[in-house]
């Protein structure tokens, strides 16, 4: 079982080229609760390094691929264009396949865009099966996966800068 535990991710010592840097989070609408929470914890670690943000609402995990290369080709040219984005979302199974047509859309979105775009889309998506799963990746026993994104983010950043 991937555990936070079992990584180095949470280390930020030694991220360079960050400064200055924007990032834009794309959440969802939809599980408002457990997305809030993962934005929260998101915001403090790039508040943390001290990295400018925006957030943009969407209804739902679905519509978090269009909004990113929406805004991406609305601010590409642009001195403040963002040098990486954070997909985050909450999906969570129920009784009828749109769990995997949802989960599958999203995931196979995110990596076109990572494939497309110049700059990374990192995938702060929970594809979970209940609440307690849910409740254990927003500070349980499966660490913080917004705090995770963030620093992933930082990350990506910092990695992209240093092949110039």
């Amino acid at each position: 079982m991937a555990e936070v535990s079992n990584s180095k991710l949470l280390s930020t010592t030694g991220i360079s080229g960050i400064e200055g840097a924007c990032v834009v989070i794309v959440r969802t609408e939809w599980n408002d609760a457990v997305v809030g929470a993962l934005e929260k914890g998101c915001r403090a670690e790039l508040e943390k390094a001290g990295v400018v943000y925006r957030t943009i609402m969407v209804p739902g995990a679905f519509e978090i691929p269009f909004a990113i290369r929406a805004y991406w080709d609305i601010h590409k040219y642009r001195d403040d264009r963002p040098q990486a984005f954070i997909a985050l979302g909450c999906v969570l199974r129920g009784d009828t396949p749109h769990f995997e047509y949802v989960c599958r859309a999203v995931t196979d979105g995110v990596l076109q865009l990572n494939m497309t775009l110049p700059v990374p889309t990192i995938f702060g998506i929970l594809t979970v099966d209940n609440q307690q799963q849910a409740d254990e990746r927003i500070g349980g026993k499966h660490g913080h996966k917004g705090e995770e994104a963030a620093v992933t983010a930082l990350k990506m950043i910092a990695v992209k800068k240093s092949f110039l």
